[in-house]
């Protein structure tokens, strides 16, 4: 027989009514939305049933392209480069960063290892000789690393950054005996002009005396600076050492690395266990070792959240009922979760793009938990199939219920995470990208290859088999199961409708006309009054759900073949409908319920106020590690951050002089900015170019004085002043490029403290090649680098009076030190003063930006919080607009978006008081949060939406067929979530799984307490309406006499439904497969219907063909 068409959604548990039955109409009229919504059905009804007919092909090729996708993980990259994960795509911060390395290359700077002692004994005094001496016993030790690498041994000396410092001896502290007086106000190198390095620069906790004076200190800090690869690759290119190995930039860094972990190695053991003091060593090096091993899959774990998982699903989904029993459905769907997440990721790598740590720690968790919702989902609605159903479309029976919330949560997750792709950090928005991908996977396998899992097991169940062991037959499969309505007298409804169970004997053949179970019951037994309804008749529907029928009360006083146990009898659905609806949707609980989570509202708007910006590196590392102590340590006692103020190409440096020294006056005024000693000239390339100039100038006036140099001879002056004579006469011109009638009309610089314009860039060559000490002390790193020119004073060819002009240049730093830096706030407070500096000097025609850690990893804090309140209002947007769509309901899908609003502020303000710092990482989860909570909610408006009755009936009838699939969802995201709290990282525990587990947990509150009371107090009128309704008065009637029953009737009730049949059935035994074909055993007594003193008319047992004919 034909199938109906679809009208609209239908209830989990609705039985498509009998001819004799009343239909449910459409309120009103066939409204467009429910049009647009059935014919999507239609459509989904259409896959199910394709899907169940070639379930094994489905299933076949669905793994076989789930499978091909996974393999795409063997061309995975793991990016650890914190630059490459944390630079703000896109920013002013990245085009300066690539400006940087066009102009110098990668990895242009030197690298530092660190070493800070502090006593073992806090509040301790490190400033006496003894403490003294084992810092420096401990920097010898350090200092002393080979490494034998490539055939060749690789010492401080050669990969030190500026190597040739003469190291200090141990006699010079026996010289030193007051420590504290020696070390104020810093102290100097062996150039006491270019080698000075600050208090701050070496002594961490100082205290002072009222005058001043230093007293005490708790840390004492050391720092080696080695080349960079590509500067250590440059410096021995070519020489005879490397000739003989290939050398090239990589082995270079592997020199380093393998140098930079023997160094920290040593340095940490270099004091024995029993000494007053401690060593903490750092480099470059650990911290990226830390990332790879952050960034490594930890098998054990994914494993062990799996199996949990498998064995969650296997029990969850077991019943007693080896027919309605889905456990190997449950095992089959977690790992077919786990391959869909697993060919999500390996699309992502051949998209190209990159893994990180978030990628490996927790993406595989949570996409398991959200995934394995739906699975729960589909199988719960599969068993409750609304009786009738022919076999062959169970499955689009399932996806036409199901299909639409399913479409519904996964389009929402994606187009989350999609949002949360809109935070410009590289390895958030990798994770983003990869999270709604991965949905995606999940999304198809759910709704291609599980139906294809269901329908198999679909066949098993048919066939009788065991559950999990199919191979074996059920115990239960002779067991005779029917269900059948008891018909009433005429007009006799029952008052109100009561629930009743009825304890038969029953007997079923299969009709051969209209291929139909037809049950034949003997005289009615005995009634019996069901306990009291907290809701009252509210909850009963002619059409109850397999579910519920199982879940009746069974009373069996005469042949009863068994009996149910209660704990058999209990589930969630039970639970939902007896207990927790009814309680809920109590007047005096909805008012509970909204008075707390006003509070908790209100609560979460304080803890919002208390929400800091933030993500220290402690965060991220293992604490009890010896990292992690050092880094603590470093922030404790030393958080100074070495930063440049970046000139780029674009203007003339010789005419913009004075603004140059505007920018770094400015500047260096900053509060962060640690100023120099008075007694020491700033160290900026500009300043020790000028001041060099200044005394070869004085030199050149003390010779010109003395007559030792003249108009034609330079020979018998000093080299200053030669090198000044030669300076002096240079024009600038190329056709004229000397003029002698410069030496005494000219200075090298002017009153004003500038340099000639035309001597500028001559000069620059003349600087760079005379005064090395000064260049390096400068860390000028000038682009296009001058050219090489070498001072000869006894040349008398006159070729070297000729001396070349620099180029324009394109790049030169100026270093600062910023200091104070504890929070994120002085961070941002540092980062605006430099931006402002920047822009001014922008405005005199200087093109300047700031450059440096803090301006790298920080300054995402200027419009973080803009960027995390757009991506949410966008997000809530596209909610709406995709619910609205689905649900054609846009009163409902205004109530599903304030929930998830809430939601989000709610999290946000817990996350206060917890003291999680919002970062990009929080931002991403509380962006995600929107569509993860849809998992949560759009079930239950769903539910809502399409169940007649008045509000409380429906939010409750929701909540009888949502509650279930709703809590197994959020129980199987909070084991997926389980793993990632017994992660080494802190940093996973507090910001991924603290932050999705609150997320779930608040979820689930909305979704199941929250949602049903607003929607019972304001949800919007139903789609589907009883075509008639039981009248509020009721005729009275006399009392029943001792074992029988008497109803009243209602006076509005139309003529053509003066004989009712009841839909009260009775199970005593297990129901088959609506479908399923049971044969009567040829001893078992035939019981006619007309034997039946009430049964004139025809059950209602199936509405997809004609009533069986009485005899």
């Amino acid at each position: 027989m034909a199938r109906p068409p679809p009208l609209g959604e239908l209830p989990p548990d609705y039985t498509p009514p009998a001819q004799s039955a009343a239909p449910q109409i459409l309120t009103g009229s066939l409204k467009s939305p429910l049009w647009l919504r059935a014919y999507f059905q239609g459509l989904l009804f259409t896959l199910g049933c394709g899907i169940q007919r070639h379930c094994g092909k489905v299933l076949f090729l669905g793994l076989l392209a789930l499978g091909a996708l996974a393999l795409g993980l063997r061309v995975a990259i793991i990016e650890t480069d914190l630059e490459q994960l944390w630079v703000e795509v896109g920013s002013r911060v990245s085009q300066e960063l690539h400006y940087t390395k066009e102009k110098l290359g990668e990895e242009a700077a030197y690298t530092s290892q660190m070493l800070i002692q502090t006593p073992r004994q806090e509040g301790e005094n490190v400033l006496t000789p003894e403490a003294l001496g084992l810092h420096l016993q401990a920097a010898l030790a350090a200092s002393k690393v080979q490494v034998s690498l490539y055939g060749k041994s690789w010492d401080l000396n050669k990969i030190c950054y500026k190597s040739g410092v003469p190291l200090i001896e141990n006699g010079m502290i026996e010289r030193a005996p007051n420590v504290a007086q020696e070390l104020s106000g810093g102290c100097h190198g062996f150039s006491h002009k270019f080698m000075h390095w600050q208090e701050e620069l070496l002594l961490g906790g100082m205290a002072r005396d009222p005058q001043g004076q230093l007293l005490r200190a708790e840390a004492l800090q050391s720092t080696f600076l080695l080349m960079s690869p590509r500067q250590l690759y440059e410096h021995f290119r070519g020489d005879y050492q490397t000739h003989d190995i290939s050398w090239s930039e990589e082995q270079a860094g592997t020199v380093l690395q393998a140098w930079q972990r023997r160094f920290v190695q040593l340095a940490q053991e270099a004091l024995p266990q029993n000494t007053s003091q401690q060593v903490h060593a750092f480099s470059s090096t650990t911290l990226d070792d830390i990332l790879h091993a952050f960034s490594e899959v930890s098998a054990a774990r994914v494993v062990g959240g799996y199996l949990l998982m498998l064995a969650y699903a296997c029990v969850t989904m077991l019943r007693w009922d080896c027919a309605q029993s889905q456990g190997a459905v449950g095992l089959a769907g977690v790992l077919l979760v786990a391959l869909a997440v697993a060919s999500g990721l390996g699309l992502c790598a051949l998209f190209g793009i990159a893994f990180n740590a978030a990628t490996t720690q927790v993406l595989p968790f949570l996409a398991l938990g959200i995934g394995v919702d739906d699975i729960f989902l589909l199988a719960h609605a599969f068993t409750e199939a609304p009786p009738g159903t022919p076999l062959q479309e169970r499955m689009g029976e399932c996806l036409q219920r199901t299909g639409t919330s399913v479409t519904l949560t996964s389009i929402n997750n994606m187009v989350a995470f999609f949002m949360a792709a809109l935070v410009p950090i590289p390895a958030l928005r990798a994770f983003s990208l990869q999270a709604a991908i991965v949905v995606g996977c999940n999304f198809a396998a759910v709704m291609l290859v599980f139906p294809a899992m269901l329908s198999l097991d679909l066949h098993r169940r048919h066939c009788q088999r065991l559950d999990v062991l199919c191979c074996f037959s059920s115990p239960c499969s002779a067991r005779v199961i029917q269900i059948l309505p008891q018909e009433l007298a005429d007009r006799a409804v029952p008052m109100g409708i009561a629930h009743l169970t009825a304890t038969v004997q029953a007997f079923a053949h299969c009709e051969a006309s209209s291929q139909h179970v037809v049950t034949i019951l003997p005289p009615q037994a005995h009634l019996v009054p069901p306990p009291s309804d907290p809701l009252g008749s509210e909850l009963f529907s002619p059409g109850g759900s397999t579910r519920d029928l199982l879940g009746q009360e069974e009373v069996t006083r005469q042949k009863a073949a068994c009996k149910s146990l209660s704990c058999a009898r209990w589930n969630l659905a039970h639970f939902a409908r007896h207990q927790f609806a009814p309680l809920l949707l109590q007047s005096h609980a909805k008012v509970v319920v909204l008075v707390l989570f006003g509070s908790l509202l209100g609560l979460s708007l304080y803890g919002a106020t208390l929400v800091q910006d933030g993500l220290a590196l402690t965060d991220v590392v293992p604490q009890g590690t010896k990292e992690h102590d050092f880094l603590s340590v470093q922030l404790r006692y030393f958080s100074l951050y070495e930063v440049a103020l970046v000139t780029q190409g674009g203007f003339d440096y010789a005419h913009s002089q004075r603004a140059l020294f505007d920018l770094h006056q400015r500047f260096s005024s900053l509060k962060a900015v640690l100023p120099p000693p008075a007694t020491q000239a700033p160290r900026t390339w500009l300043h020790y170019y000028r001041n060099w100039l200044q005394g070869i100038q004085a030199a050149f006036d003390q010779d010109w004085a003395s007559g030792r140099i003249t108009r034609h001879s330079y020979r018998n002056g000093s080299e200053d002043g030669a090198l000044a004579y030669k300076l002096l006469i240079q024009t600038g011109d190329a056709q004229e490029p000397l003029d002698f009638s410069q030496l005494t009309t000219r200075k090298l610089v002017d009153k004003e403290g500038l340099i000639p314009p035309e001597l500028f860039y001559v000069g620059l060559t003349v600087w760079v090649s005379s005064d090395p000490l000064g260049l390096a002390a400068s860390q000028a790193n000038f682009y296009p680098p001058p050219p090489e020119w070498l001072h000869d004073k006894y040349d008398t060819t006159g070729e070297n009076l000729r001396i070349p002009a620099a180029q324009p240049l394109e790049f030169a730093q100026f270093p600062f030190l910023l200091r104070g830096l504890q929070k994120t706030a002085d961070f941002v407070e540092a980062i605006e003063g430099a931006r402002a500096a920047c822009a001014e000097a922008g405005r005199a025609g200087v093109r300047a930006y700031p450059s440096g850690s803090p301006f790298l990893f920080w300054e995402q804090y200027l419009g973080l919080r803009r960027c995390f309140l757009l991506a949410v209002c966008i997000l809530l947007v596209c909610t709406f607009l995709v619910c609205a769509l689905l649900l054609l309901n846009p009163w409902t899908a205004g109530l599903i978006v304030l929930v998830l609003a809430m939601m989000t502020v709610e999290l946000f303000g817990i996350m206060g008081f917890l003291g999680i710092k919002l970062s990009a990482i929080p931002v991403v989860i509380l962006v995600a949060s929107v569509g993860i909570g849809v998992e949560f909610t759009v079930h239950v408006a769903l539910g809502f939406l399409t169940t007649p009755g008045s509000r409380n009936l429906r939010a409750a009838r929701a909540l009888e067929h949502t509650f279930a699939p709703v809590t197994d969802g959020a129980v199987s995201t909070l084991l997926g979530l389980l793993m990632l709290a017994g992660s080494n990282f802190d940093f996973i525990v507090r910001y991924f799984f603290m932050v999705l587990t609150l997320l779930t947990l608040l979820g689930l509150l909305h979704g199941l307490v929250l949602l049903p009371v607003l929607l019972s107090i304001l949800g919007p009128p139903p789609e589907v309406i009883q075509m008639y309704k039981e009248s509020p008065e009721v005729l009275s009637t006399p009392a029943p006499l001792a074992g029988e029953l008497r109803w009243g009737v209602s006076p509005t009730l139309p003529q053509s439904f003066a004989r009712v049949t009841t839909s009260m059935t009775v199970a005593l035994h297990p129901p088959p497969l609506p479908g399923a074909y049971n044969h009567p055993a040829s001893d078992e007594p035939t019981w006619s219907l007309a034997a039946t003193p009430a049964a004139s008319g025809c059950s209602n047992l199936t509405s997809r063909g004609p009533c069986p004919t009485t005899e």
